[in-house]
């Protein structure tokens, strides 16, 4: 709508003269030397830019397999603790002292023979013998444990064939250590084997122990295992003798 008043013409309440005056920018003042500042910066910028954006673009995405997210989150902090404790001596510290002290006890006739053939630096083949029929009773202690620990109703481990048949298996080897009678290397051996496959079924294979008695299971092994290989030390490098020259 055109409308004229006061001699000018107006649309739509604006003026026709304001319409049509040019529109004018404000001057532009920078000098020469302010704009070859700018270029000189522009162009010292860009590498930073092209370099910053190589980064980005090389930064390759973390997967993380679903299995092991849904294992962690599974996993109680409870069952993070005793699977931690396992295989931590600080464990022991929770261990009841019966148990701790009679375990360690029954170390005394594994070391006890070895020092006593070291000290005299002579081989006493009974002595030996002594120590290789101990070994074997507590490799068949250790697997009768398991079967008492499976029968009682509630527990943990279940008396099926795995739990069961297991436990028979260092009782045999126990067995077949006594046989080994002339050949003391060899007895030895079957009870070092026995005593790392027990070591086996308890921490591994057949779980439901507490911590305290994996932890103390396996310094007991170890323990045991090193005096039967000094046993085999001694009788490789020491003279052969009887108790009776002892006596004599």
């Amino acid at each position: 709508m055109i409308s004229f008043a006061s001699g000018r013409r107006i649309i739509s309440g604006v003026p026709l003269w304001r319409c049509l005056q040019p529109i004018t920018r404000a001057p532009n003042y920078r000098t020469r030397a302010q704009l070859l500042f700018h270029s000189q910066a522009s162009s010292a910028l860009m590498p930073a830019r092209q370099t910053s954006t190589n980064r980005l673009l090389s930064i390759r995405p973390v997967s993380w397999p679903a299995s092991h997210l849904c294992h962690s989150d599974s996993q109680g902090p409870t069952e993070r603790g005793q699977s931690k404790e396992g295989f931590s001596l600080r464990a022991l510290t929770q261990a009841p002292k019966p148990a701790l002290y009679l375990s360690f006890s029954g170390l005394i006739p594994f070391l006890s023979a070895p020092l006593l053939m070291a000290t005299t630096q002579s081989f006493y083949p009974d002595i030996a013998f002594a120590q290789v029929v101990y070994g074997a009773s507590i490799v068949s202690f250790l697997g009768g444990a398991r079967w008492g620990f499976a029968l009682p109703a509630g527990s943990p481990a279940q008396p099926d064939w795995m739990n069961l048949g297991n436990s028979v298996v260092p009782s045999l080897l126990a067995w077949l250590a006594l046989l080994c009678r002339d050949n003391i290397a060899e007895g030895a051996l079957v009870v070092i084997m026995g005593l790392g496959l027990s070591l086996h079924y308890d921490l591994t294979l057949l779980p439901g122990y507490p911590s305290w008695f994996k932890a103390m299971r396996t310094v007991l092994t170890l323990v045991a295992t090193f005096s039967l290989v000094a046993t085999l030390m001694i009788k490789q490098f020491c003279m052969k003798k009887t108790i009776k020259e002892i006596q004599d």
